[in-house]
């Protein structure tokens, strides 16, 4: 239930993979979802998300958008829009119409993806200075 933070993780300016907010299913949400930690989408959301952290869309989740922008990304229901993150994993149930861009990219068979993937060294996520700021002074010992 509890994870303890490691040095690497603190010095890095990394989000923690955890989530901090549920969107239920019974819950439709229309607009821009953005700063830092964790949600799963359990619904339906409609709008773009840049988040530092994890994005969790599960298995009756459907989101549409531009763009989706986080640390990590895990689709397990639907995804229309273009998703940029650190690591991507579409899993068996998982569907997703757009392009990926990413460091890490991983699936399971069944997975759905119907777009480019575009393998980086590194991601630029793009964030607020305001998000991304805080990340650095929180890294920084």
């Amino acid at each position: 239930m509890f994870r303890k933070k490691d040095g690497a993780e603190e010095r890095s300016g990394t989000a923690p993979d955890r989530v901090d907010s549920v969107f239920g299913p019974g819950l439709t949400w229309k607009g821009d979802l953005g700063g830092q930690g964790g949600v799963r989408i359990e619904g339906a959301f409609e709008g773009d998300i840049t988040l530092l952290g994890l994005v969790v869309v599960g298995e009756q989740g459907r989101l549409v958008c531009r763009t989706l922008r986080a640390t990590t990304v895990v689709v397990a229901g639907s995804v229309r829009g273009d998703i940029t993150a650190q690591r991507v994993e579409i899993t068996r149930t998982g569907r997703v119409w757009g392009d990926v861009v990413t460091e890490s990219f991983s699936t399971e068979e069944g997975a759905f993806l119907r777009g480019q993937i575009t393998m980086e060294e590194r991601i630029d996520l793009g964030l607020p200075k305001d998000v991304a700021g805080a990340a650095d002074i929180e890294g920084s010992s």
